[in-house]
């Protein structure tokens, strides 16, 4: 659920592509980031719920199977003293018609005796009576008994599809989600080949939060407060550009960064958050020089001085803080479509 969230997060910085962030616009788009951590805490509550049910069903599911092992002893049991019964049944008819040959034989003669084989005939249908009785009362037994097991199988058969359904949704999940881990991988294996040449001046890639970060240092690109890219950063942006042409389905995010001392300008730049955002936007420019780039999927954006990678105020920290980065992202069409589908 952790990558979901993260994929709702990259949703949103989609949505920021679409143009250059002014104050009442960033404090707009600001709302609906918010609204859409929101959603994405519903989204994980609705997963860990779906989670909490699929262990009870297994429970339950597990339970039934008991059930079933019990009613199924059950039920040999009660077939074998159906069939004992049955047997005795069948005895008790025998003796009961050679008592009633020998009866009608002896009925003119010998008058205790008759009354003997009277007594034995009586008792013997009164054992056959209660014989019947016992055999109905068993094949009730065992039709209710059959009529349960029947029931707990077609309760089972209905929570057995329901999970499978769950499980195949939350495979097809899983399967997009590494697909977009394995695009974030390779796109980062690109990256890092195509700027293979200016590694030791100042740029650092990695991945984080299933996004690729390409962070240039200012002295790689700008001379100090300015915003003119210099030659070695275009010859870098451009490799990155040759890289984003030929993969179609990655968003980009450029990100101005400045350290906290203050910008003191008097022009259209007055200060950091001037400076970051005139940063971004002439690395972006740059980037579109390449007629293959979609001007849809990059977005601009200046951070200032409110996202340090060092905290501490020291010359070397400082350094580190003033960087533009390029983040890349897989868009995320597929994994969209899944959960609209849910």
């Amino acid at each position: 659920m952790k990558r979901i969230y993260q994929l709702f997060i990259t949703i949103l910085l989609v949505y920021l592509s679409s143009s250059c962030v002014t104050q009442k616009r960033y404090s707009d788009l600001e709302t609906k980031y918010k609204k859409c951590s929101e959603e994405m805490a519903t989204v994980e509550k609705s997963k860990n719920e779906i989670s909490i049910l699929n262990t009870e069903l297994n429970a339950e599911i597990e339970k039934i199977r008991h059930q079933k092992s019990d009613l199924e002893k059950e039920s040999a049991v009660l077939k074998e003293k159906f069939e004992k019964i049955d047997n005795e049944h069948a005895e008790l008819s025998t003796t009961y018609t050679t008592l009633q040959n020998k009866y009608n034989k002896l009925l003119t003669g010998n008058r205790a005796e008759t009354q003997e084989i009277m007594d034995a005939l009586q008792k013997t249908q009164a054992d056959l009576l209660k014989k019947e009785n016992d055999l109905k009362k068993s094949e009730t037994d065992l039709t209710k008994l059959q009529n349960q097991l029947n029931e707990k199988k077609n309760n089972l058969d209905i929570l057995t599809d329901q999970l499978d359904a769950k499980e195949k949704k939350l495979n097809e999940l899983q399967s997009i989600l590494d697909n977009k881990d394995k695009q974030v991988a390779d796109l980062k294996n690109k990256i890092t080949t195509a700027l293979l040449g200016f590694k030791d001046k100042g740029l650092t890639i990695e991945t984080r939060n299933g996004k690729v970060y390409v962070s240039m240092d200012e002295k790689l690109l700008f001379a100090s407060g300015s915003w003119t890219v210099a030659e070695d950063g275009k010859n870098a942006l451009k490799s990155v550009g040759k890289v984003l042409e030929t993969n179609v389905d990655i968003n980009v995010m450029i990100e101005g960064h400045t350290d906290n001392i203050p910008y003191l300008g008097s022009g259209q730049v007055k200060d950091n958050w001037d400076l970051s955002v005139m940063r971004a936007t002439a690395i972006v420019k740059i980037l579109l020089e390449n007629k293959g780039i979609d001007a849809k999927r990059i977005a601009a954006s200046g951070r200032s001085q409110y996202l340090p990678m060092e905290v501490s105020d020291t010359k070397e920290a400082r350094a580190k803080n003033r960087r533009t980065e390029i983040i890349l992202t897989p868009k995320l069409d597929e994994l969209l479509k899944v959960l609209d589908n849910n």
